[in-house]
């Protein structure tokens, strides 16, 4: 009779691995980044990914006609550029197959189905535990617990871990198909329907357009101001040109520039129901992170009526929306363009790095190091250019704790072995 103590899958649920280098949380651009700064240094780590790919936003959560904002040169890893038969704007899928070559080049495999359910700085050892729970195949469905020990935890997880969702009333009664920009992929199933998107960011215009290109009718909630630039000045990035004027003029005096620039390209644009934030873009991006956005197309829809841009919703019923001016529409889907948060509260126990939001309290360039060997990469609110920096530098300080600490491993048990031999 086999003693009813021994579970060997109880055994395996309780595993606990000593890293011998810094844990990773999160497989996007910004924890590949770190993992290929660390691997040109010749230190260990582990990356953990809950997803089963890496990129996972950018492979599951992100529309078919997307393409990269910004000049690839701005949007590279550190050490590896793209390709040069990319176009200057590398669509989705050129991205993706870019990540998973620096993923190969450097060696990187991250584990994947593995979710960080906590992570805790042990005072007394001076390390970090790392709880996740591994998904397992369907034949054995029950859910394996690890515990990852280390002197130095990475968090890679973003700015954009999960969907913002509001609340908006009557939104139950609606009886339509709402879903949110991370769940849309195409205009083609809304072929001459009504759709109401809520947000007036660069998803949401991007999608109004994408729903416009497939004969559909699309409204945009615009519920406050917002910067529209053009991407591009006579042929040249305007994330380029605000670079240059950045270099060699005060930000408000940039600031000024950018704007003259897209009043003499777009005109007044509060006609159609866009209103300009008080302060400059450049200084709106630097104090709160907000984005402005690059047209690619949607304000000439706008101009045309064929995106109906809309004041903020009042309340859902069933089939329309009742509107903060009175307006009611009748509808057939919603689609919310409400950004994204940080995840990093709901599994990091700490509360002196990040505030409540899940962003590093310290602004950039600042906001890389904590206490305790623990870091943070990619919520820089910089994009892929600010996170690539912030790998740099992570990985160079990862780097230089942990040969000192090796260095110093060798010499007690150099010392040691001289002690074994003299007594011997």
């Amino acid at each position: 009779m086999v003693p009813h103590s021994f579970d060997q899958d109880d055994l395996f649920a309780r595993r606990c691995i000593w890293v011998n280098g810094p844990v990773i949380v999160g497989a996007g651009p910004s924890g590949l980044a770190v993992g290929a700064g660390l691997k040109e240094q010749g230190v260990p780590f582990i990356i953990l990914e809950r997803a089963n790919c890496i990129a996972s936003l950018w492979q599951k959560r992100t529309y078919d006609r997307l393409k990269l904002h910004l000049p690839k040169q701005f949007c590279q890893l550190p050490n590896y550029p793209f390709p040069e038969d990319f176009p200057e704007y590398p669509t989705k899928n050129q991205f993706i197959n870019y990540l998973e070559s620096y993923a190969q080049h450097f060696d990187i495999s991250p584990q994947f189905n593995e979710t960080v359910h906590s992570a805790k700085y042990d005072e007394t050892f001076g390390l970090w535990r790392v709880k996740t729970i591994v998904s397992t195949s369907n034949s054995n469905p029950a859910a394996a617990e690890v515990e990852y020990i280390c002197r130095w935890l990475v968090v890679a997880t973003g700015e954009n871990a999960e969907k913002v969702v509001p609340e908006f009333e009557g939104l139950e009664e609606f009886g339509g198909n709402v879903m949110h920009a991370c769940d849309y992929k195409s205009g083609a199933a809304y072929r001459g329907k009504q759709v109401l998107v809520v947000g007036c960011g660069n998803s949401g215009m991007e999608v109004s357009l994408d729903l416009c290109n497939h004969n559909a009718s699309p409204s945009m909630v615009v519920r406050s101001s917002v910067h529209v630039l053009p991407r591009e000045i006579c042929g040249k990035s305007t994330f380029a040109l605000a670079v240059l004027l950045m270099k060699w003029l005060p930000l408000w005096l940039a600031d000024k520039i950018l704007l003259i620039l897209a009043w003499l390209i777009f005109g007044n644009l509060e006609k159609y129901g866009l209103r300009r934030p008080s302060l400059g873009p450049l200084e709106l991006k630097n104090i709160s992170g907000k984005t402005p956005v690059l047209d690619i197309g949607a304000l000439q829809k706008i101009r045309s009526g064929e995106i109906k841009v809309v004041p903020g919703i009042k309340r859902f019923l069933n089939g329309r929306v009742e509107l903060v001016d009175g307006q009611n529409l009748e509808i057939d889907s919603v689609i919310l363009a409400t950004g994204y948060r940080s995840n990093v509260p709901s599994w990091l126990k700490e509360n002196e790095f990040f505030s409540r939001e899940g962003i590093p309290k310290n602004s950039f360039p600042n906001g890389w190091k904590g206490k305790g060997g623990l870091y943070a990469v990619g919520f820089t609110r910089r994009g892929l250019s600010g996170a690539s920096l912030d790998a740099m530098g992570v990985s160079q300080d990862i780097a230089k704790s942990w040969k000192e600490e090796t260095k110093q491993k060798r010499k007690s048990v150099a010392a040691r072995h001289r002690r074994c031999i003299s007594h011997f």
